[in-house]
């Protein structure tokens, strides 16, 4: 399976970081939806999950990013999860033709501890892991 990972780019404002990725899928987006939007999914290419509560509001753990809530859910879209410290991870699905979708990926967070290289490596594993999917 190919996709491809745009470059990613990224902003820094003081202490703050915010990436910013564009990745084509050739998946359709309702295939897409459950690896950015379960603890299985997120589990099999992005980070382990503590627990994930899929709604509006409801909770999320994520061990190696962090814990908050869900901020943003719109099924098949789009997912946002803001963790403590002032960190949000959102992932917005879009079609892309019949067969195909893109992923427009936003990461806020404070510190270090996480860059571009990092998430290009997961996004990688996400092609991978929808492949076997």
């Amino acid at each position: 399976m190919s996709g491809s990972i745009a470059q990613g780019t990224s902003q820094t404002h003081g202490n703050a970081h915010i990436l910013h990725f564009l990745v084509r899928l050739p998946k359709r987006m309702e295939d897409v939806w459950p690896a950015v939007a379960t603890p299985e999914g997120l589990s099999g290419w992005c980070t382990a999950v503590g627990f994930l509560q899929p709604r509006l509001d409801g909770a999320v753990s994520l061990p190696e990013l962090g814990s908050g809530r869900v901020t943003a859910w719109d099924v098949d879209r789009v997912a946002e999860y803001t963790l403590e410290g002032g960190g949000r991870i959102r992932f917005h699905l879009e079609r892309d033709g019949d067969t195909a979708s893109v992923l427009r990926f936003t990461r806020e967070f404070r510190g270090e501890g996480e860059n571009e290289a990092a998430w290009r490596t997961r996004f990688e594993r996400l092609i991978e892991y929808l492949g076997r999917v």
